[in-house]
Parts: C-alpha cells; sequence; structure tokens
C-alpha cells in the first residue's frame, strides 16, 4: 500500500491555541469551558478520519512578561485560562469511537506512578486510543505553582525525565496481559505470579509497583513528544513514535526531519517508527482570493504584545523590557530553545524586528499558513509528504471550530482523492492509526522504544 499521511488536530483546552487572535474571531465559539465545545470538535475530527486530536497544556497563568498576571489575563494570551485535558480527553472519548486522544503531562511537575495510572486508566475507558505527550515543561510560573523556587536547568530537566519515562514504562508493564482473570466460579481474581513490582530506586524516584490498574488495551499509550534542542531531539528521537514540530520554512522541516530520523536510526531504531508531524494553520475557501482574505482578516487580530508575552513563557525569559523595534537578539533562554532559535533565525533572514517576531507569535507562534482553495492546500500538503518535510500534519485553528469544519469538508476529500489519506479507519487504536507495531503481550522493561 502507498505511505500515507497521518494527521491531528492540535488544540488546548483553553480559548486559543496557536493563535491569539482566535478568541476575538467572530466565527469562534466562547464556550471552551463546556464539553460540548469540545464534543463538536472531537466528532469533526473523527468524521475526517483524522489520527487523533493533540491537547498541549500549561500549569500556570503567564507571568514572564513584565510581572504579575494582569496583562496576560487582560489580553487573553495562552494559558491564561486552562481545562485540564485529561478531564477532557474523558469526555471525547465517550462520544467518539476512532479518534485518538493525545494529552500532555509534565516529567518535571507530575510523578511517574500518577502519569501511569492516568494514562492506564484513559486507555481503558477509550479502548486504546490514548497518546502521552511527553513535556519537561517551560517557565518559572508552572516551578512556583508546584512548590519550588525556580525552573530545572534545561539539561536537568531532560536526566529527570529519562528515568521518569522508564519508570513509568515499567509501571505499565507491571501487569501481563493475562493476569486479570476474574473466574467468578473459582473465586479468582487475578493471578499474583503475573502482576509485578516494578523496585524502582533511582536518583529522582523510588516506586515499589505495581501499578494498580491492569495492563491496557494498547499495552502502553502512544508515545509523543517535541524536542527541538539538542537534548531535546536526542530524547525525542530515542523515545517518541510520533513528533510534533514547528517550523514555518520548508528547509526548516526537511532540515528537522533528516536529522531527528538520523538521530532515531543511531540509537538502533527504524526511521518509520518515528512519525514527524509538522503543525500548520489552514485558511481555506472556495477562491484563493477569499482564502487570503480570511487570513488577512484573521492576522490583523493579532495582538504583537500577546504573542511577546507567550514568547516570554516558552522560552522563561522576559521580553517585555527590550526595544520592539530592534532585531531580535542572540540571548541565552533556558525554555524551549528551538522556537527561540526559529524566531530568531526569521529576524535575521528577513530584516524583523522584536514587534514583527510578536506579530508572527501572536498569529500561530510561528506555524506556516497553508492558504487557497481545497486543491492549493492539498497541494502544499503533498509537497511536504512527498518532499522529506513530514509523515503527516497537525492541523492548528484560525478559529474554533470553522478551521475544523473547513478542512475536514474540503481538504480532506482532496487528499483522499490523490490517495493520500484513509477513506475509513482500518484500526481501533491509536497505535493502528499510526502504522506502530502492537505492544507485546509480556513485554518487560527490557527491550522497550528506546531501550538501552
Amino acid at each position: 500500500m502507498p505511505r500515507q499521511l497521518h494527521l491531528g488536530g492540535f488544540q488546548i483546552a483553553s480559548h486559543v491555541t496557536h493563535s491569539h487572535a482566535a478568541w476575538r474571531h467572530p466565527g469562534s465559539d466562547p464556550g471552551f469551558l463546556t464539553p460540548e465545545y469540545y464534543h463538536r470538535i472531537g466528532r469533526t475530527l473523527e468524521r475526517g478520519t483524522f489520527d487523533f486530536v493533540f491537547f498541549a497544556d500549561l500549569l500556570a497563568t503567564p507571568t514572564n512578561f513584565g510581572s504579575g498576571i494582569d496583562v496576560s489575563l487582560s489580553r487573553g494570551t495562552q494559558a491564561s485560562a486552562t481545562l485540564d485535558p485529561s478531564v477532557v480527553a474523558a469526555s471525547i472519548a465517550a462520544v467518539t469511537s476512532r479518534l485518538g486522544i493525545a494529552i500532555t503531562k509534565s516529567t518535571t511537575y507530575f510523578h511517574p506512578y500518577e502519569v501511569a495510572r492516568i494514562f492506564a486508566s484513559l486507555d481503558h475507558l477509550s479502548r486504546g486510543r490514548v497518546a502521552w505527550n511527553i513535556v519537561t515543561s517551560l517557565s518559572s510560573a508552572e516551578a512556583v505553582n508546584f512548590g519550588a523556587t525556580e525552573h530545572l536547568d534545561h539539561d536537568l530537566r531532560y536526566v529527570r525525565a529519562q528515568e521518569f519515562l522508564e519508570t513509568t514504562l515499567a509501571l505499565w508493564s507491571s501487569w501481563d496481559a493475562d493476569a486479570l482473570v476474574q473466574d467468578k466460579a473459582n473465586g479468582f481474581f487475578a493471578d499474583p505470579d503475573k502482576v509485578h513490582a516494578i523496585h524502582h530506586d533511582g536518583d529522582f524516584f523510588r516506586v515499589q509497583g505495581p501499578l494498580n490498574v491492569p495492563r491496557s488495551p494498547q499495552g502502553r499509550p502512544v508515545l509523543i513528544q517535541a524536542g527541538s534542542s539538542d537534548k531535546g531531539k536526542d530524547f525525542a528521537a530515542r523515545w517518541a513514535e510520533a513528533i510534533f514540530e514547528i517550523d514555518p520554512t520548508p528547509e526548516g522541516r526537511r532540515a528537522y526531519y533528516d536529522d531527528v530520523k538520523s538521530r532515531a536510526v543511531n540509537v538502533g531504531r527504524r526511521p518509520e517508527d518515528v512519525k514527524i508531524l509538522p503543525s500548520f494553520i489552514p485558511f481555506v475557501a472556495e477562491t484563493a482570493s477569499i482564502a487570503r482574505e480570511k487570513q488577512a482578516f484573521h492576522n490583523e487580530l493579532a495582538d504583537p504584545i500577546s504573542g511577546l508575552i507567550t514568547l516570554s513563557v516558552h522560552t522563561n525569559h522576559d521580553f517585555s523590557t527590550y526595544d520592539l523595534d530592534a532585531p531580535v537578539e542572540d540571548i541565552e533562554v533556558s525554555g524551549t530553545q528551538g522556537l527561540f532559535d526559529v524566531a530568531r533565525r526569521l529576524s535575521q533572514r528577513d530584516n524583523l524586528t522584536l514587534r514583527d517576531i510578536g506579530k508572527l507569535y501572536a498569529q500561530g507562534v510561528l506555524l506556516p499558513q497553508f492558504v487557497g482553495t481545497a486543491s492549493d492546500v492539498a497541494d502544499q500538503i503533498e509537497a511536504g509528504f512527498t518532499g522529506g518535510e513530514a509523515d503527516g500534519y497537525i492541523l492548528s485553528a484560525a478559529q474554533s471550530p470553522g478551521t475544523f469544519d473547513d478542512f475536514v469538508d474540503h481538504v480532506v476529500p482532496e487528499l483522499r482523492r490523490r490517495g493520500l489519506f484513509r477513506t475509513e479507519y482500518t484500526s481501533d487504536t491509536l497505535r493502528g492509526h499510526l502504522d506502530l507495531a502492537p505492544v507485546p503481550a509480556h513485554e518487560t522493561n527490557v527491550g522497550l522504544v528506546g531501550s538501552r
């Protein structure tokens, strides 16, 4: 069968995602605090046979730009109001039957046992449709919400994440697939010989185990990551089964694709077992000129200060004291290094000021915008897919749920007509949608994805 696209839909359980203009757009539904808001998005993406809906998350109201929370709340920036995605995921799972659901949990501010239990439970309740987006968190504002005085050093966060993931994987494999018996006649519930303590004693965690959730339908959730620094790309190449990427340029996306695939091969993995999925924002209309009008209307709503607030959060660096009309400086940041490198590269290439970068960040956190008719947008997707940029894409909305409706109603049929995308689901699990190998029924912590 010819190679086919994978598609995800990007969400934050919030009023904005990448587009800071989205909450101000007259076409956006303001009901982000209601279950119906997420149910509609989930059903739309399932109607379009998307692989999954993907929930990013931040654990603090932004305080990195200037001081206090007033400016971020008044402008409605990213993470100024956000629900817990694990609860939203359970709600979407209840009204869909095939759509995968990926949610974010931090290895810096949660515990392996807690995360293992949440995802095993969600995998049962969704019948095998869950993924974990693994993050190390971004900012000092998150640190103080969890009792720390400062955010962990960037490299140390990845050392901790390594042990966190090894511990969590061991917990997921602590029940054999046939350990749960439930023999009512003989009163035999579970076979203790097939449930194993993990006895983990490491630098960051001590966990006895076993997990008290029986083995889930997928064995473990799909592992997603978004590493962009050297440390992050090494971590993603070793562990991730799907990688979320942001780069606005085709050459940047091709370089990332080649780099991470090579790193995966270097740690003994097959390149096809690591799906690289850049994100974009589509503007689709009956004609290219109408699509450009939709794009211009959206982009004009974007506020540069809102963008710089989120850039400050993502980099854990305060940009409030910088000259807005000067180029982006070469500075050291402790948050997301890869995104800042992209911002600095764009500033140098296109002679952009910090204000310009703030505007671009508010328009979509540096995501590329694919604009035109359904055929035009499909052309851009196909060019990247066949040109060594991507194994698929993650769609982010300029307005919600309208962007998803337009894409599913118009672009998906065009991708299907070209033979690039499925016409129906052929699997019941997210691991199946992504063409990933099943987890062995009696897997232990030896031989896992990314194990030494």
